[in-house]
């Protein structure tokens, strides 16, 4: 869904530990086409890049080689882009597919589609199944305006299971962040609540936009506009257990998606707005 998109200028710290860090590299702009970009995933055997875009926007997947060239075009036949947020993928390659964006509050289709990894050479392809869910948590649709917790723009998968972080929308935001744990069967599904933590209170800094873990599973990134925030040493997937850490990113757009390229290396993409962006970034942590 459309989001209206404020330049900040000043910087908020957050109440854990901070670090900083210059090493911010712009890789390549994003194909023109491609204007509203929303998630990424990675394919290191390949060196693609597989990006979507959000509502309003076309049921397809799209590939991006390393010089920021658009490989390929997949239509998603059997898929409705309501509002796709973020892609994903399991350790087999298989993609998914995240149509959980929920900027009002209102949605009772949210849904999770599954694109098989040989389904990713075709033109037209189609999901082998659709994941949907709810939050028990939710009652009201919408509920007040000080409990719009149920939008989501980042999640992952992992060990069977997808892992959602929630984007708040509250009146009176104060950089509170659910996560849920969904299985990754076909059907529907209840997401299961499994913690919360805070970033800080300005929305233009700390309201997430993406998640992605690394390949070795120790670390969790999860994006705002202009910084990182790291979790790390924790045990099993009580993310918000571990050691959480704020990173500067020392450049401000809206950035929209992250994936780990290896264990220590982020690549960043994010929308152009206000002649700002339309890149995809790295950046080594």
């Amino acid at each position: 869904m459309k989001k209206s998109f404020l330049v900040a200028v000043s910087i908020v710290l957050l109440a854990c530990q901070q670090q900083t860090s210059s090493d911010f590299k712009t890789l390549f702009p994003l194909p023109k086409k491609l204007k509203e970009v929303s998630g990424i995933t990675y394919f290191p055997e390949t060196n693609l890049i597989y990006t979507l875009e959000d509502s309003g926007n076309k049921n397809a997947i799209y590939a991006i080689d390393s010089k920021g060239k658009l490989a390929k075009t997949i239509t998603i036949s059997n898929a409705t882009n309501v509002d796709w947020e973020d892609i994903t993928k399991d350790k087999s390659g298989n993609i998914y597919i995240g149509d959980f964006g929920n900027n009002d509050n209102k949605r009772k289709d949210l849904c999770i589609y599954k694109i098989a990894k040989n389904q990713l050479n075709k033109d037209l392809a189609s999901a082998e199944y659709k994941i949907s869910f709810s939050y028990p948590e939710q009652t009201e649709f919408p509920p007040k305006k000080k409990e719009m917790f149920y939008d989501v723009e980042g999640f992952f998968e992992l060990n069977g299971y997808f892992y959602l972080f929630t984007k708040n929308r509250s009146k009176g935001f104060d950089g509170t962040a659910f996560i849920y744990k969904i299985k990754n069967a076909k059907g529907p599904q209840k997401a299961t609540k499994i913690g919360e933590f805070k970033t800080c209170s300005n929305y233009n800094h700390c309201v997430l936009t993406s998640a992605t873990i690394s390949p070795d599973g120790k670390k969790v990134a999860l994006l705002s506009h202009d910084k990182i925030v790291l979790f790390k040493d924790f045990k099993g997937d009580l993310f918000h257990k571990g050691k959480q850490t704020e990173v500067s990113l020392n450049h401000f757009s809206q950035k929209e998606a992250t994936v780990f390229k290896d264990n220590n290396t982020l690549l960043i993409a994010d929308e152009k707005a206000d002649k700002i962006g339309g890149n995809v970034y790295e950046f080594k942590l």
